[in-house]
């Protein structure tokens, strides 16, 4: 909590700006899982009132970053292997439909900023910058998820990316993950330009069952 400063945005609401520096300070560690978050002591500490500190709070146990529990509060919310094989396990099934569906659909021009995406993934590897790196992984996963051209499908798998962001950091902590990570994304890609769908599904299903098995080492050795 001693690093805690507000990262002030002036486009976005006071709640959001809370929300986002306190998401981080829990990614980076510096808010650790148990902690409490006690209202008053966070607003006091980043000069704020009670009121974005308790939205805050609530969009953060939307994305499983905090939990409330009965007669003590909210803290900071444990990693559990349960949690993120549910998580996982809906990803994988909705990973999966949007490559099938997007291999029908990708245009010309979203392939090229796939290969785009592709590439800055690649980069940002190479920067030890966590944020970068985890942001153009989101990046890459969205290109294919709008090419599905299905809003239903996109909404769910945005929702699930709010759930699974902090697995994704965890994995991405990880340096020796890169090369496996980037031969994926070539793959998926090289599947998806030739429309090759059981291609881009297989390689989906190693993409996410890798780091499923990747956090959940994690999980252990922090438990």
């Amino acid at each position: 909590m001693e690093n805690l400063t507000l990262n002030m945005n002036a486009y976005l609401p006071l709640r959001d700006v809370v929300f986002n520096t306190l998401r981080e300070a829990i990614l980076r560690g510096d808010l650790k899982p148990g902690e409490r978050l006690m209202e008053l002591q966070l607003a006091a500490k980043l000069g704020v009132s009670r009121t974005p500190i308790r939205e805050a709070i609530r969009m953060l146990e939307q994305e499983g970053l905090a939990v409330t529990i009965p007669r003590k509060g909210a803290e900071v919310a444990k990693m559990t292997e349960k949690d993120m094989e549910d998580v996982l396990q809906v990803r994988e099934a909705l990973d999966e439909l949007a490559a099938s569906v997007a291999c029908e659909q990708i245009s010309e021009e979203q392939l090229a900023e796939l290969r785009r995406t592709m590439h800055e993934f690649e980069e940002s590897t190479k920067t030890r910058d966590l944020k970068r790196i985890a942001e153009a992984d989101v990046r890459f996963h969205d290109i294919i998820y709008q090419a599905t051209g299905n809003p239903r499908l996109v909404s769910m798998l945005s929702n699930l990316g709010e759930q699974m962001y902090r697995y994704r950091v965890e994995y991405l902590k990880e340096e020796k993950n890169y090369p496996v990570l980037i031969r994926e994304h070539a793959l998926i890609v090289e599947g998806l330009t030739v429309k090759d769908k059981k291609k881009v599904t297989d390689t989906m299903h190693t993409h996410v069952k890798n780091q499923a098995a990747a956090v959940k080492e994690i999980i252990r050795e922090q438990g």
